[in-house]
Formats: structure tokens, sequence, C-alpha cells
């Protein structure tokens, strides 16, 4: 199915492109069909779902093919737990596809607005040190090659490719359907509360280790902390929700509206910045409440921002952290966004952030119409100082020349793309950036 196109603009507002050609196929068929056209034709594809990734992963300057009309369950294995979805599922979708068979994913990130492919493809994950990202939920997966065939990869047909394609950035084909290792249905206790930033810093590696799911923000030219600690309940065991009306004022009304209120006052009134900060520890967070996994885990993002995060060896999160936080006092910047410290378990995946190491998360925010430039710059250059590895899926700049040094299974990659695609039919700017022509 061909609709108009026009241009094209990813959430953040950082990348646009006006395709060649825009495919909305909604079916396997079809997406083979799109293919074969492309080849035929000489041009490049990329398969996009929401559009949520900060870097130019998704830009399709050729054959943009959304896979919105391709959603939904395909099948469920329900003892095994397993269950395969359409690649164009929106993660927010999920828990009300998985709720009649009392499933629900392991873990998940803070929003879940994209595409269960795209999610997959960039390597987006949660926080938890004893649980991967999305992709190591993953048992099998399907996809659509350069030339229209389909590539099946299961525990029978190639499992030894599962590593590399469960993070390939869209590298090595269409990603059709994909099948996820899901747990029975769970719930998560949830406790906020802002607390001082010093004592969360030093106990961080303690927290993680002994809490499901721990996490904190820092706003910058404070000395708060807020913190976030899940606990994962029995299945079966009852919750206790938040009032509608509480949810409402916090996340919708607080974490929503009064936000944008504050970025919006901080570009006008930039002194303000310190003091709005001050206020905004003080009033997010201090909750405490249980609640279906899923529900807790993300939360409705309205403010448009834009993200770099980086990924670095456990050990080391506390003292880049505290690089961080010395380099906006010395800049005298006035950042308007929180900083956000996330932890992860080691995994096998190939392109995963994660990869061969227990990692830990900083990420960096400002507000999209603020200037991000010098701010996000600088802090790069701190955590490549200390082993780290970008988020595919959001803003950096590194080359596949830096990248390469970073993941043993780097080169490897390169040549299944190789295999996979020698004439580069899924190329696009960002891919021949970080893993070359």
């Amino acid at each position: 199915m061909t609709r108009p196109g026009g241009t094209w603009r990813n959430w953040a507002r950082t990348e646009s492109v006006r395709p060649q050609r825009v495919e909305y196929p909604p079916t396997l068929d079809a997406v083979r069909r799109a293919m074969r056209s492309a080849a035929s034709r000489g041009l490049a594809v990329k398969a996009v779902g929401a559009g949520h990734s900060f870097s130019g992963a998704a830009v399709a300057p050729g054959v943009l093919l959304d896979l919105s009309d391709l959603t939904g369950i395909v099948s469920v294995d329900v003892d095994r737990g397993r269950v395969r979805l359409w690649a164009g599922t929106r993660l927010h979708q999920i828990p009300a596809l998985l709720a009649p068979h009392a499933l629900a994913m392991e873990n998940l990130g803070d929003i879940d607005r994209q595409s269960l492919a795209g999610a997959l493809s960039t390597g987006t994950h949660g926080t938890g040190l004893a649980f991967g990202g999305i992709a190591t939920q993953v048992r099998a997966m399907t996809l659509v090659t350069a030339d229209g065939e389909l590539l099946t990869i299961d525990e029978e047909h190639e499992p030894e490719l599962l590593p590399a394609v469960a993070v390939s950035l869209g590298a090595l084909g269409v990603i059709v359907d994909v099948t996820l290792q899901c747990v029975p249905a769970f719930g998560l206790r949830a406790v906020e509360r802002p607390e001082p930033l010093e004592d969360v810093v030093a106990g961080l590696l303690g927290r993680a280790k002994e809490t499901d799911h721990f996490e904190f923000y820092w706003f910058p030219h404070t000395d708060v902390a807020l913190t976030k600690a899940n606990t994962r309940l029995p299945p079966g065991e009852p919750t206790a929700p938040l009032a509608p009306v509480r949810r409402w004022i916090d996340d919708v009304v607080v974490g929503n509206g009064v936000h944008q209120l504050v970025c919006s006052a901080g570009r006008i009134v930039p002194p303000a910045v310190p003091v709005i900060n001050r206020l905004s520890a003080r009033v997010w967070g201090d909750r405490a409440f249980s609640d279906a996994s899923s529900r807790v885990f993300t939360t409705a993002r309205s403010v448009r921002f834009r993200e770099m995060e980086y990924a670095v060896p456990l050990e080391r999160v506390a003292s880049a952290f505290a690089e961080v936080r010395e380099l906006v006092d010395a800049h005298g910047w006035r950042i308007e966004f929180p900083v956000e410290v996330r932890t992860a378990a080691a995994d096998d995946l190939w392109l995963s952030t994660a990869s061969g190491r227990r990692t830990g998360y900083i990420a960096v925010h400002r507000y999209w119409r603020a200037d991000h430039r010098e701010y996000f710059a600088a802090v790069e250059q701190i955590m490549r100082s200390h082993a780290g590895r970008p988020h595919w899926g959001k803003m950096h700049t590194q080359t596949a020349d830096d990248l390469r040094t970073e993941y043993p299974r780097f080169d490897d990659f390169v040549a299944l793309r190789d295999r996979l695609d020698p004439d580069r039919r899924f190329r696009n700017p960002y891919l021949q950036r970080v893993l070359g022509e």
C-alpha cells in the first residue's frame, strides 16, 4: 500500500527527510514485494516504527517502509510463555495483548511509544541489575532480506545469529515478526522519593544489587536525587494502585504540564532554572504504590526533548556521574532537564551496549527548543573517557572507527552485514557513519 508522503520527522525533531517513496505494508508478503520493487529500482530501504529514536537510525532517503499496519499477536505458546508479535506493534499495545494470557514482558523502559522492532534494533532498555535490555527477551525473529527472501532465526534455524540480529540497527533486514520470552503477569511495588544526592551516588551499587529495579534522576543545580525503587511482587499478589486523580495530577499535571511551563520559562529567563529545579526536585515523586508492571515501568512523556545516553562499565558509573555534575557547575549552564542513571545486567548480544559487562547508564537531556550542542559534546567526552558506548537510538557523534574498539564482535557484525546486505540496500547516512560503508 503506497500513500502520499511528505517530509518525515522524528519525535524529537532532530532528524527529517523527504523519502522518494513511502509504503505501508499490511502483511509479510507486502514487505517482500516492497523489497523486491526497491531492489529493481536500486533504492535503499529503511523500515520505520514510531520515529522515537533521537539519532538518524530511521532516516529513509529512499523507500520508507512504515510498519504501523503490521501489528498484533501472530501466535501464543502459553505453556512456554512465548509470544510471537508483528514487528510494528507498539510497546504500549503489548500489555493489553498479553493480558488475556496472564503474561507480561520481563522488563521495560520508561517510555513505551516505540515500535517493538525499533526498540529492539536500537537497544532500548530499562533498569535492573539482574535484567537485560528488551532485546534479551527475544527468542526468535523473522526478517525480510535485501533480496526479498525470508530469514527465520530461532532455536532450529541459524540460532547462532540471534545475538547479532536482536540488536541490529536495521542493517541486516526488515524485521517482520519477533518472538518474546514472557513471564507470568506480575505487579511492582514502587517507592519514589527525593534523597540526598551524595548518599544516593555513594550507595548506588548497593541499591542496584538490593533492589529489583533502581534508578535515580538528578536535577542539575540541586543536591537532590529523585529515586525510584521498584520491587517485583509474586504473580497474583494484590496491588494498591494510585487513585486515578492522584495519578493524573502526578503524571499529567506535574510530570508534563508543569514541566512544560518550567522548560518554557527556563528559555525565557535562564537564571531562574536553578530555582525552578530545586522546586521540581521537591514536588516530583515522593509516593508509594503498587500496580501492574507495565503501569509502573512506563511513564507518559509529552514534553518534547533531546537526549544522549551512554553505557559505561558499572564500576565507573559513579565517577562518570560525578564528572558530569562538576562539568555543569564549572560551565555555569542552566540545564532544565534531569540527568537519569540506570543499570543493567551483562548480555551476549553483539551490539548491545551491555555486551559482555554489567552496565550503568547515564542519560542527559535538554528541552527540544534549547541548544544542546555544547552540553552534549562535553558530556560525550567524559563518557568516552570511561569506555562509554552510546545508545544507538540517541544522539552521539561516534563513528565506526571509534565504536570498533568498544565492541568485541563489531567486525563479526560487519561481516554478517556484508553477507546479508552486500549491496547496502538498508543503508542510510547514520549506518554509514556508525558501521562504515
